[in-house]
């Protein structure tokens, strides 16, 4: 059994171990795949693993010896889903492997924008404490998250996470999802879209991506918002119009933003975003945390194992 791994440094960059992957099979593992090479490695390949690295209807038509595709990811984008199933692939994800970590980031940014621990660090590294009049100095505004108003635009794992965090933080929330759900918890709310958008303080955006919510983060949604409010997006960088929320960031239309994704990843160093004073741009890294890629690792793990002995787990 034919194993490839085709860009696995993203999991793993050396603090985990691929024994359990091994020990299944033949296996080479590649830290990263051009798309020049992707047939040439999976020529011979029963198993594909893949994150980033894209497997459409052509590669996979040219890979008559592929049985199994693991993404190593939630989303499956990167994989032509359709041309799998008509060649009799299975492909499986690795769900829920992020939930609290992303949850947890979401407030990492949240916080960082509420009373900015990291600003205040580096003025006191440069001399302005020693050298301050007062016992303390603020030149940002801080806020108290206690009695603000959170909107969730979608309402899965993560957005439940937040959901629960925001709660014990004092806070009201809103949330938003294609299917309203029938029970709440108390103080959680179910809005239309417009309505989120007019009356939140601070909106965290965990939608999965369509084709229908493309870019609705536009100039008509964050003109609706508050000019106090702080939008932010560990989900899909497409969700919004950067040149929209860009526009809206120099014009004040909002308070700021926080990004972990952008709509292209690795961006141009000449993404205007980047410079942005408003904004807080991270590598895409919510995910990230050493437990949560140690579960993710023990999913996609387990995934094979169970495709190895005919069950079918997590498949697409």
């Amino acid at each position: 059994m034919k194993i490839v791994i085709l860009d696995g440094f993203t999991l793993n960059p050396g603090d985990l171990s691929w024994q359990p992957i091994e020990a299944l099979g033949e296996c080479d593992i590649y830290e990263r795949t051009p798309s020049s090479q992707v047939l040439k490695r999976c020529q011979d390949a029963h198993i594909v693993f893949t994150n980033k690295v894209v497997l459409d209807a052509k590669i996979i038509a040219q890979l008559p010896k592929l049985k199994y595709i693991g993404v190593t990811a939630t989303g499956v984008n990167v994989v032509d889903t359709v041309a799998a199933k008509n060649q009799g692939i299975i492909v499986t994800n690795t769900p829920g492997y992020g939930t609290d970590s992303v949850a947890q980031f979401v407030f990492s940014q949240l916080l960082n924008w509420a009373q900015p621990v990291a600003h205040y660090s580096d003025s006191v590294k440069q001399n302005r404490w020693s050298n301050s009049a007062d016992f303390c100095y603020y030149d940002h505004s801080m806020i108290e998250l206690n009695n603000l108003t959170m909107g969730i635009v979608g309402y899965g794992a993560i957005g439940k996470k937040v959901a629960q965090i925001a709660l014990a933080f004092g806070m009201k929330v809103l949330i938003f999802s294609r299917t309203q759900p029938q029970t709440l918890p108390t103080g959680i709310d179910f809005v239309p879209l417009n309505e989120l958008a007019r009356r939140c303080d601070v909106i965290s955006l965990h939608c999965p991506l369509t084709a229908g919510n493309t870019g609705f983060i536009n100039a008509e949604f964050l003109s609706s918002m508050k000019d106090s409010a702080y939008l932010i997006n560990t989900g899909r960088g497409p969700l919004i119009n950067e040149v929209d929320l860009l526009h809206a960031l120099q014009e004040k239309i909002i308070a700021g933003a926080a990004l972990d994704v952008l709509a292209i990843e690795p961006p141009d160093k000449n993404n205007p975003l980047i410079k942005a004073g408003t904004a807080t741009i991270t590598p895409h890294i919510a995910w990230a945390t050493l437990t949560a890629r140690k579960r993710l690792m023990d999913i996609a793990t387990q995934n094979l194992q169970d495709f190895l002995q005919g069950k079918m787990s997590n498949v697409v």
